[in-house]
C-alpha cells in the first residue's frame, strides 16, 4: 500500500474511533463523577492523556501493517476500533453497564487477536499495540467493577 493510502489509513481510523467515541463520552465526566468504584480506579483526568497515547501507538502500528499489506490484522484493526468507538456509546450515553461489559470483552478479544496476527507480519507493530490490550484489559475489569449508586452489589 502507497505510503499516503496507509497514513490515511492509519491516522484516520484512530480519529474517527476516538471521534465517534467522543461523541459517547461526551457526558463521561458527570457519570464517572456518580459511579460507586473500586479503590483502584483512576482519576477521571488520566482518560484523556492515556487515549492520545493509545491512539497515536494504534496509528503508528496500523500504519506499519498497512505498508506491509497486513490484511488480516488491518481487518482486526477496523472490528477493533468499531468496538472501541461503540463503547462509549453503550457506557455512558446508553448507561448499559451489562452490555457495554460485552462490547469491551469483545474489544479485548479482537485486540489479542490483532496483536497475534500482527505478531506474523511486523513484531515492532505488535509491540505498539500491546499498551492498548493492557489498557482494555483493565477497563475491563473497571467496567465489571462499578456500579451506580442504585444498582445493587455483586
Amino acid at each position: 500500500m502507497r505510503t499516503v493510502g496507509s497514513l490515511v489509513l492509519a491516522a484516520g481510523g484512530s480519529a474517527a474511533a476516538a471521534a465517534v467515541g467522543g461523541v459517547g463520552a461526551r457526558r463521561a465526566p458527570q457519570v464517572y463523577a456518580r459511579l460507586d468504584k473500586p479503590p483502584w480506579a483512576p482519576p477521571a483526568g488520566i482518560f484523556g492523556p492515556v487515549w492520545t497515547g493509545l491512539y497515536t501507538l494504534m496509528g503508528v502500528s496500523a500504519f506499519r501493517l498497512a505498508r506491509r499489506s497486513a490484511r488480516a490484522a488491518l481487518a482486526l484493526h477496523v472490528a477493533q476500533l468499531a468496538c472501541n468507538a461503540t463503547w462509549p456509546l453503550v457506557f455512558f450515553s446508553a448507561r448499559r453497564k451489562r452490555a457495554s461489559l460485552g462490547v469491551i470483552a469483545t474489544l479485548d478479544a479482537l485486540v489479542a487477536a490483532e496483536v497475534a496476527v500482527a505478531a506474523r507480519r511486523d513484531t515492532p507493530a505488535s509491540w505498539l499495540l500491546t499498551p492498548y490490550l493492557a489498557w482494555s484489559l483493565f477497563a475491563t475489569a473497571l467496567n465489571a467493577s462499578v456500579r451506580a449508586p442504585s444498582e445493587p452489589a455483586g
